[in-house]
């Protein structure tokens, strides 16, 4: 992706060529250290961020201080989408989990672009509402799933955004992408070991079986 160049997938994939590309002239470039937070929840935002390169990891912070991580995100990757319609409190912390190069689409700046094209308009309103709808989808995920299904999908799409087999996350760190507590956690993997669905390898997992994988991901099907 080139500089200041926005992708064409998720939250921008059914948005007009006229809006991606009011929305990427108002794009600045923000470098990330290792280890940087680019804000935390309860920040006030104002601001979409899509990845050029490197990697974030995006979580939140439960009443009782307990940490959920909730994904990995990579290049082509957009986040902050909520700030361009209603600027107010993060939701979440995002934090460069490597050297990182994002974009920055500011609201104020994109409110003044609407304001001299207003036919855009309606295209950036579907936008949210297609956003509110995977949202909920995700809730329900979380509420409703077992633990074992909820695993299964977290380990498919941790590795299919990289194209990889093995994962280098902990038990302790998968417990923190689910919800789950690391012992919950640890009893699942030690059952698919033994099934031969994932292997273990040094500091993380490895995926054997990637179809037996889906079927777990899907409760309905087992």
């Amino acid at each position: 992706m080139e500089p200041h160049d926005l992708p064409d997938t998720g939250f921008l994939s059914c948005a007009s060529d006229r809006l991606k590309r009011l929305l990427a002239s108002q794009a600045t470039e923000v470098p990330l250290d290792q280890g940087q937070v680019l804000f935390e929840q309860g920040d006030v935002g104002d601001a979409l961020f899509v990845i050029v390169t490197g990697a974030v990891e995006v979580s939140i912070l439960s009443a009782t201080g307990r940490k959920l991580s909730l994904d990995i995100m990579r290049p082509g990757s957009i986040f902050g989408e909520i700030a361009l319609f209603d600027p107010g409190p993060r939701t979440a912390t995002v934090m460069a989990s490597e050297p990182t190069r994002v974009l920055r689409v500011r609201n104020p700046d994109v409110l003044e672009q609407l304001a001299q094209h207003p036919e855009l308009a309606a295209d950036m309103i579907r936008l949210a509402g297609q956003r509110m709808r995977w949202m909920s989808s995700q809730l329900n995920e979380q509420v409703f799933l077992p633990i074992s299904s909820r695993l299964a999908r977290k380990l498919l799409h941790l590795t299919e955004e990289t194209q990889s087999c093995t994962l280098g996350l902990s038990q302790s760190e998968l417990a923190e992408f689910v919800g789950a507590t690391r012992e919950a956690v640890s009893k699942t993997i030690s059952v698919w070991k033994r099934s031969g669905v994932i292997g273990a390898t040094r500091g993380g997992l490895e995926i054997l079986d990637r179809t037996a994988l889906h079927r777990l991901a899907e409760p309905d099907l087992i």
